[in-house]
């Protein structure tokens, strides 16, 4: 495909509005096409908004014949419906994380993407953010030593009682929601061999249905351990640290950092601090042009890493304590 890819959005989420319509639109080989609402008026607002037509009715805009791929940003638990409506309808998928909040649906998911051709992909931004990959450079290139351990954090203030993320029903939740971010930079820097040791889930919600915050510990097969914090109801927290034999990286804003906002990687030896400056960069800009790529140049590989992330996070569950 060498034309832009035209996309459909299936939302009209918080989320979309205030990141994924204006990244769409300023992405290279992205047109955004329409954004579908169940309500007429709400799809209308937002597409005003966005300089794109409004669709009422998901099922009318994944039977459009100019739409090839579909973001999806629903509450959690009506993920697994619609994108796979999305995959049948043959569109290609962009969905908010979690894919789905059950492993068995995830993987038939993904298995039903790579079978029919399609790009299936989860929206996991910050690992496009090249902050990251400095710090995997930093590491790889020996400046902490052997890795020892890593500790991430991403905690953010209380809701308002009727936020989604407070309801079971919609798949609401920490370790759903801020969970994802600590769960999946371990496995971006600390490989896909990593096993859950130990977890805590503390329900706290409206209803106490939902888990508040949470802690897990994993480890990989050599012993290095990652022990990670995530909640709903702190300070803000979004941040990293690898520490190793012979110093630390640390990184803060590590998650959701502005596009606008310079990077500061952090880096502690014996001989002194050094702070690394990078350039801003855009990771909800980099993220849409990944997923376009992939569909333009026939990328449709299964998305192995969120596949992994879905399996460490069913682990962690596994292994919980709910207080």
């Amino acid at each position: 495909m060498t034309e832009p890819v035209r996309v459909g959005v299936l939302g009209c989420a918080d989320i979309a509005r205030r990141r994924m319509l204006p990244a769409l639109r300023a992405a290279s080989g992205a047109r955004l096409v329409a954004v579908a609402s169940r309500d007429a008026a709400k799809a209308r607002d937002t597409a005003e908004e966005a300089h794109c037509e409004a669709v009422t009715g998901y099922e009318a805009l994944l039977e459009r014949d100019d739409i090839d791929a579909v973001y999806v940003p629903l509450p959690a638990a009506l993920h697994a419906v619609w994108v796979e409506a999305a995959l049948r309808a043959g569109k290609h998928v962009l969905a908010e994380k979690p894919l789905t909040t059950d492993l068995g649906t995830t993987r038939r998911l993904v298995a039903l993407a790579a079978g029919t051709g399609l790009v299936l992909r989860e929206n996991v931004m910050f690992v496009h953010h090249p902050q990251h990959a400095a710090v995997r450079t930093l590491v790889a290139d020996g400046a902490i030593g052997g890795v020892r351990s890593f500790r991430a954090e991403f905690t953010i203030p209380r809701l308002p009682d009727a936020d989604i993320r407070y309801d079971a029903a919609l798949g609401g939740g920490a370790l759903w929601d801020t969970g994802v971010y600590p769960v999946r930079a371990a496995l971006h820097l600390l490989g896909d061999q990593l096993e859950a040791e130990a977890a805590v889930l503390v329900r706290g919600g409206p209803g106490r249905a939902v888990d508040t915050s949470g802690t897990a510990l994993l480890r990989t097969p050599e012993g290095v351990t990652a022990q990670l914090a995530f909640g709903l109801d702190h300070g803000y927290r979004s941040a990293y640290e690898i520490t190793g034999s012979e110093g630390r990286v640390t990184v803060d804003r590590a998650f959701t950092p502005p596009a606008g906002h310079p990077p500061r990687i952090l880096l502690e030896r014996r001989t002194g601090t050094e702070e690394i400056a990078l350039d801003p960069a855009d990771q909800v800009r980099a993220a849409v042009e990944a997923f376009t790529e992939a569909v333009r140049t026939g990328a449709v590989a299964p998305d192995g890493p969120s596949l992994l992330q879905a399996e460490l996070l069913e682990a962690v569950r596994g292994v919980a304590r709910v207080l």
